[in-house]
């Protein structure tokens, strides 16, 4: 079984400039694992920016650009990994793995991971609010739900600060890899404008 939805194009990598980062769920316990996605978020970010020119003579929008670029790539794939982290089937040891495409005017991030058979119902849920409702409503909507529960495990604002603050583009695709034990993957691919 394969599903899209969202912003999801399944073509194969059409850029020459690409990385791809992998990680074992199961070799490390997830509360350790949160430095190390923060390290690669920025790993990714820097990795980046090498293909801006940056010169003694660049201007100051170049440099601008540059910054602003590296600043959301680094909050994506930061958030893109902590999701996957978090919402992993760890008892599938499915890897989870991140990947950054540069195209000439757009980059794409696919962070890929196993999800809970069981969950993936309400994840289905989540994405049809998300991509049938107002963003900016979801947000501040969530914001005031932030604010009344405070035991709350996850603030559920990462997508959407991504669609509201970045223009992103996100879709998602989930295929079955097992049926015996049932095995889910799901990538989550954004698409940024540069």
């Amino acid at each position: 079984m394969t599903q899209l939805f969202g912003d999801f194009s399944d073509e194969p990598i059409s850029s020459e400039e690409y990385l791809i980062l992998g990680f074992s769920p199961s070799s490390v316990p997830l509360k350790q694992r949160w430095r190390n996605n923060g390290l690669s978020a920025d790993f990714m970010a820097d990795y980046l920016t090498t293909f801006f020119p940056t010169s003694d003579d660049a201007d100051n929008s170049i440099v601008s650009k540059q910054a602003e670029v590296k600043s959301a790539a680094g909050y994506i794939a930061n958030e893109l990994l902590e999701n996957a982290m978090k919402f992993n089937d760890e008892s599938s040891q499915y890897p989870v793995s991140i990947q950054l495409q540069l195209h000439d005017d757009h980059i794409v991030f696919c962070v890929t991971n196993s999800v809970f058979p069981k969950k993936v119902e309400n994840f289905l849920a989540y994405i049809h609010k998300l991509t049938h409702s107002d963003p900016q409503e979801l947000y501040l909507n969530q914001l005031e739900r932030n604010a009344e529960e405070e035991n709350e495990s996850g603030s559920g604002l990462g997508l959407l600060t991504m669609i509201n603050d970045y223009m992103a583009k996100i879709g998602w695709k989930f295929e079955t890899i097992t049926e015996e034990p049932k095995v889910i993957a799901v990538t989550t691919m954004v698409r940024l404008s540069v």
